[in-house]
């Protein structure tokens, strides 16, 4: 979640060598830095659901799943984000230590002060990663998951579910309930 931005620019290398030593994480985009905010803890039990439902499917597939903490590198603009969930398939993202750099499928749980950016500019972002089958938005406010898929074309179609629904994630041959996602998840009344 984008919190504030820090003034100058910094360089790539120079962003991740102080992201190791960073107490606070930091998303990168070309030059600019931005603190993260912490999450809710609606947000956080939404993204545990789903990576443990994921790391439980993918086992053993060649595909992993990783969590907030793992940084994804849009190399063509300059960019680092840290998804919610990021899931590769690909061998070569093995090479790197603290980032993935082709994924197929990245999930991101909205908040209030982060949709607008999350379905605006950070996924048009994210569509310069070639190997991105999959963009995924999950509400934290009532069930309903918006799955954003890449066609043959190269088109992304939105593919949108509420309470009821089963979601597939092509990308990785992956179903589920809707009410999976949400499971323990409380909402506030609707005033």
């Amino acid at each position: 979640m984008v919190a504030r931005q820090n003034s100058g620019y910094l360089s790539p290398e120079k962003y991740l060598q102080l992201e190791e030593t960073n107490s606070v994480k930091h998303e990168y985009r070309q030059g600019d830095v931005y603190a993260m905010a912490g999450a809710s803890n609606t947000h956080v039990l939404i993204a545990v659901n789903l990576g443990t439902l994921l790391r439980n499917r993918l086992r053993g597939s060649g595909c992993l799943p990783y969590l907030s903490d793992t940084k994804v590198r849009i190399e063509t603009i300059n960019t680092y984000y840290y998804p919610d969930i990021a899931v590769t398939c690909d061998r070569r993202d093995r090479e790197f230590s603290n980032f993935l750099r082709y994924p197929c499928l990245i999930v991101e749980v909205l908040s209030e002060t982060t949709e607008a950016f999350d379905r605006g500019d950070k996924f048009a972002d994210y569509r310069n990663l070639e190997t991105l089958q999959e963009y995924v938005l999950i509400s934290q406010t009532r069930i309903q998951v918006d799955v954003f898929r890449r066609n043959e074309f190269g088109q992304w179609i939105l593919y949108p579910h509420i309470a009821g629904d089963t979601i597939h994630l092509a990308s990785i041959d992956f179903s589920c309930a809707i009410e999976d996602l949400y499971e323990d998840v409380e909402f506030s009344p609707v005033s």
